[in-house]
């Protein structure tokens, strides 16, 4: 299961060197992580109002080529695990040449809204809207 968006890197987003500041690229990968969970039929309001909460646990990027401004840059963001926790995957790329630029992970679990207790597995409506989404696919 994959998400996808592309954008151009904004005047807003770069540094003094020309390039993309790094922490910016923590948006980018929300925005395909959106794509990929409203492709499902979960997204973050459907968390919210099913009674959960999705903090991000663990956060890795490993930065291979700096994008530059007004470069359009490819965002794929791809669930690779999801039975105890979400587990999703990033390639960011060129969108012209597809040369790899940034390589990265996310780790989330599934916290009741009201509790604040960490689930051991993810919840039912979870696997519920993946199930279906399996079969509409």
């Amino acid at each position: 299961m994959q998400g996808e968006i592309e954008l151009e890197i904004p005047f807003h987003d770069i540094d003094l060197l020309n390039i993309a500041w790094h922490g910016h690229y923590c948006k980018y990968l929300e925005l395909a992580r959106c794509a990929l969970l409203e492709k499902i039929g979960y997204d973050y309001l459907t968390m919210k109002e099913t009674g959960y909460v999705w903090p991000i646990v663990d956060l890795q990027l490993r930065y291979l080529q700096p994008a530059r401004f007004m470069q359009r840059i490819a965002v794929v963001a791809e669930l690779i695990e999801w039975e105890y926790r979400m587990k999703i995957k990033y390639r960011i790329r060129d969108a012209s040449t597809g040369q790899l630029m940034v390589k990265a992970v996310s780790v989330q679990v599934a916290v009741e809204r009201d509790s604040g207790e960490m689930l051991y597995a993810s919840p039912p409506v979870f696997l519920e809207k993946l199930e279906q989404y399996q079969q509409d696919h």
